[in-house]
């Protein structure tokens, strides 16, 4: 009995209890119900924002661990380059950066690669504008949580054993080859715990894109609360959203890890 109490994790009770109470404050509370509904309109867009950013940061950072990874001195130099500049930078500062030089730069690119399409009247010109906010937080999350997840892929090619590439590569295979059939899968299901903590973090950097005016559900709340000045209760059901997604991904990565530590055994 006392093992049994000793095992209960505390603090995923004490959460469990705070998001009871949000729960049935916003059931019993007509002031909370509206509040839910009001905010609940930015679920779809946190979500899409954050799955879409990730999947891309996944590609993109694998890539650039690849790189890192690489034989090729001006491989490893540039995704170096790369990933201590980005890796160096608030993610609010890129989020900027993205939206309001990152844009209008790309923009002015587009147009110039398409001068003669445009003078003929085949297309139009592109504007700064095309690009809606929504785009450019995607972006911007994506270049800046790309860094982070290239040394967790760095280091799960790390963790591979050097012998078994060194095996391989005496068999005559390719260090790509060597790469696709022997360090990736082992590597990749090394990182896979890191990987889901770094989707729990984009989530909650999500927010981030408030900043822009994208109605993701910190706006939604913002914009409630500063309507009606209600910013206990608003808050609380931005917190409750955000706890609701951020816990679940937690508890699925910690039940991610036992699995894995059991499998090894």
């Amino acid at each position: 009995m006392k093992e049994r109490f000793a095992r209960i994790p505390w603090w995923l009770v004490a959460i469990v209890l705070l998001g009871s109470w949000l729960l049935v404050s916003a059931l019993t509370s007509a002031d909370y119900r509206v509040i839910f509904s009001a905010v609940s309109h930015g679920l779809g867009v946190t979500l899409s924002v954050s799955l879409i950013a990730y999947a891309a940061s996944i590609l993109l950072g694998l890539c650039l661990g690849l790189m890192r990874a690489s034989h090729a001195r001006a491989a490893r130099e540039i995704s170096t380059f790369y990933i201590e500049l980005v890796r160096g930078l608030p993610m609010l500062v890129i989020l900027y950066y993205i939206a309001f030089v990152g844009a209008p730069a790309l923009a002015q690119a587009l147009n110039a690669l398409l001068a003669p399409l445009i003078r003929a009247g085949l297309v139009g010109s592109i504007e700064p504008r095309s690009f809606d906010f929504a785009t450019r937080a995607v972006i911007a999350l994506t270049l800046g949580y790309a860094a982070f997840i290239a040394e967790i892929f760095r280091a799960g090619i790390e963790s591979v054993d050097r012998g078994q590439t060194e095996a391989a590569e005496a068999l005559g295979m390719s260090h790509w080859q060597v790469m696709h059939r022997i360090v990736l899968p082992q590597a990749v299901r090394n990182v896979l715990p890191a990987l889901g903590n770094e989707f729990v973090a984009i989530i909650k950097d999500s927010s981030l894109v408030s900043a822009l005016g994208v109605q993701d559900i910190t706006q939604l709340g913002k914009v409630y609360a500063a309507s009606t000045f209600k910013f206990f209760e608003t808050y609380n059901a931005v917190a409750f959203f955000y706890l609701c997604l951020t816990v679940s991904l937690s508890l699925l990565v910690r039940r991610l890890e036992a699995r894995m530590k059991r499998s090894k055994k």
